[in-house]
């Protein structure tokens, strides 16, 4: 499978509205679980935190490995779908410091499912894929800020991506959430005029 897709769209038909509010109780319950635990974290919790049965995940979600691709799939696509939320909601320059937070948070959720999400995702257009939605929403928030006459000519999104990768890396190694948001403002400084 290809691109960012949900549950839904991975069994070929729509849910019913009661089943597709579990399966996004589901999804919310297990990134969070994620995030929090890694890919260790108990399935039966997740369920539990849902508010559904641990059959109506494993009907689902046959496997943990299928309920982490379908939540790293969901958090990618929330993730680009915000740079247009933002944008509408805040100034250019707070707009794109609100994405680079959350993408840097989301990128520490993905840290716990590393190796689960190693075995999953093997696809290396899909990856291409990812990055591709990435820096497209990057590119929003850029154009944004260009159009507001705050962002320095010449900054390119692939190239702002990459180094918010860097920071979520570093500020992980170091086990320092804060080391993240210092380092984002010196990105700012680099990307913003003012």
């Amino acid at each position: 499978m290809t691109g960012i897709e949900g549950g839904s769209a991975r069994h070929g038909r729509p849910l019913r509205a009661d089943a597709q509010r579990n399966e996004d109780r589901l999804l919310e319950a297990a990134a969070a679980a994620f995030a929090r635990e890694g890919a260790g974290a108990s399935v039966k919790d997740i369920a539990r935190a849902a508010g559904v049965g641990v059959g109506t995940l494993y009907r689902r979600f046959p496997s943990k490995e299928l309920l982490i691709e379908a939540v790293y799939r969901q958090e990618v696509q929330r993730l680009c779908e915000a740079a247009q939320h933002l944008t509408a909601t805040q100034s250019p320059v707070d707009a794109l410091r609100t994405w680079m937070e959350r993408f840097i948070d989301f990128m520490a959720a993905k840290q716990g499912m590393a190796d689960a999400l190693a075995v999953v995702l093997t696809d290396e257009s899909e990856k291409m894929y990812t990055r591709s939605m990435l820096a497209d929403a990057i590119a929003h928030l850029l154009g944004a800020a260009k159009g507001q006459s705050v962002a320095r000519p010449g900054v390119e999104a692939p190239d702002v991506l990459m180094a918010l990768g860097g920071i979520s890396l570093m500020a992980a190694s170091e086990e320092r959430r804060d080391l993240a948001t210092r380092l984002i403002d010196l990105l700012l400084y680099g990307v913003v005029t003012s």
